[in-house]
């Protein structure tokens, strides 16, 4: 599972989330702020995966006079036993950073909606209209006077 989280973690285009959801403010910062950790825990990674693992041991004896310690530390290397993490509170940040991210863009996507509502009237007012060409002075007669519209 590992190595399947890792070649999905390589495949992601972070521009093209950005881009393609024009995802701007804090969602942007946050999801740059995410990319970078993720970067940077990949560099951490791939420098360690490549630092050797082995100790020679025979050549800290033949160095050193006193082989205790070699002998103690060797057997510390040899009883030691990797860590595992639960990656739970990470995950759930995870969830966290997508719910919050999920519904900043509903919230755009309703008010984007509202505009485009408001724009598409007015454009159909415009496109309603007579010509200017075809107003008369006394056809501009026949509209109420109103104190509401600042005549």
């Amino acid at each position: 599972m590992a190595a399947s989280g890792r070649s999905a973690a390589m495949k992601i285009d972070w521009n093209k989330i950005s881009s393609s959801l024009g995802l701007k403010g804090q969602t942007a910062t946050s999801l740059q702020a995410f990319k970078k950790r993720n970067d940077d825990a990949r560099r951490k990674l791939n420098a360690l995966s490549q630092v050797p693992q082995t100790v020679d041991f025979t050549a800290y004896r033949d160095t050193l006079s006193n082989t205790a310690i070699v002998d103690e530390i060797e057997g510390q290397f040899k009883s030691f036993k990797a860590r595992t993490y639960d990656v739970g509170r990470q995950i759930k940040a995870i969830e966290a950073f997508e719910a919050q991210a999920v519904k900043s863009a509903e919230e755009t996507k309703g008010k984007v909606d509202v505009e485009m509502k408001d724009l598409e009237k007015t454009l159909q007012n415009i496109a309603d209209t007579r010509p200017w060409e075809q107003i008369t002075v006394v056809s501009t007669q026949s509209i109420p006077y109103s104190d509401e519209i600042g005549c």
